[in-house]
């Protein structure tokens, strides 16, 4: 949000969530901005989202149940969430005649083992063929696929962290492997596509991997290590690009593009490279890796 209010000249913020509490605790840090609109709501009510998207220019639609455990037990919930509500996302930008819509997706998305997965990846096809329903409209959409958020809610470190001190930290299987970034990495990838998207697009940043054990490691260093075995629904790698998917995607230098096979999209108008065959962009088969000591570096960031 920083970034946001100091870095441009941003006539008005709209902060749509069902949470009251977060967005009390937003308010506080930035007291008295006149920008800052706070809409209680949720992805659900297509009506309530028709009208938080009045006379907005770019919508960045980040809201979903991700919890694996608690998405595998209330399927439906997750449904309803991640899928009717991209589904209200759309028609409502379309609707009131929004610029650009970026959705943010997962890792889990590619190759799904489980529900969270499934219907994200049912979210980024339905924004993917949101730009045919948009039609020779104004609106366009485009997805941004990334990996674990450092610090995230609900997210391994502030867990590892709380645990640090009893000097046991539970690991599912030491090869278990994730693909990483920062918050502030996550941001500046949004920024950037919102600049360059035509719409359709699946923009996948390049990242570096790092193993669950190291970054028990670099928490408490010192901490047993105890094996609990993978839970249900969970990889012990991440995947962001399939092997079907790279037939269809471009190497653009420091990210990915998965490239809609829908008829209306232009081959060709992208400057990137094919990727070569049977190429899967996988965190086990990466080529970075975070050491413990970058781990730590990184867990240092403000």
């Amino acid at each position: 949000m920083d970034s946001i209010l100091k870095e441009t000249r941003v006539r008005r913020v709209v902060i749509f969530s069902r949470d009251e509490l977060k967005q009390y605790e937003m308010a506080q840090v930035y007291p008295g901005d006149e920008r800052l609109r706070f809409f209680i709501g949720d992805v659900r009510d297509a009506t309530r989202l028709q009208r938080a998207f009045d006379g907005v220019d770019i919508v960045v639609h980040a809201a979903a149940l991700k919890q694996i455990p608690a998405t595998e037990y209330n399927p439906i919930e997750a449904v309803h969430t991640n899928i009717q509500g991209a589904e209200n996302v759309i028609n409502a930008a379309i609707d009131r005649g929004v610029d650009r819509v970026i959705a943010l997706s997962t890792d889990k998305a590619s190759s799904p083992v489980n529900l969270y997965g499934a219907t994200k990846l049912v979210s980024d096809k339905l924004f993917v063929a949101g730009n045919a329903y948009a039609a020779s409209g104004r609106t366009r959409i485009a997805v941004v696929r990334y990996g674990n958020v450092i610090g995230s809610r609900g997210s391994v470190v502030p867990h590892f962290r709380k645990l640090a001190d009893a000097g046991s930290l539970p690991i599912t299987d030491p090869r278990m492997s994730r693909f990483w970034l920062t918050l502030r990495h996550g941001i500046a990838f949004i920024c950037d596509n919102l600049a360059r998207m035509r719409g359709g697009e699946i923009f996948v940043p390049k990242l570096p991997s790092m193993r669950i054990v190291d970054l028990a490691r670099a928490i408490a260093p010192d901490a047993e290590i105890e094996i609990v075995g993978i839970r249900p629904g969970e990889k012990l790698h991440e995947e962001m690009i399939s092997a079907t998917d790279a037939r269809h995607s471009l190497d653009m230098g420091d990210y990915y593009v998965i490239e809609p096979e829908m008829a209306w999209w232009p081959k060709g108008q992208l400057q990137g490279s094919p990727l070569p065959d049977g190429f899967a962009y996988s965190s086990d088969t990466n080529e970075r890796w975070l050491s413990i000591e970058d781990l730590r570096k990184i867990l240092q960031e403000p």
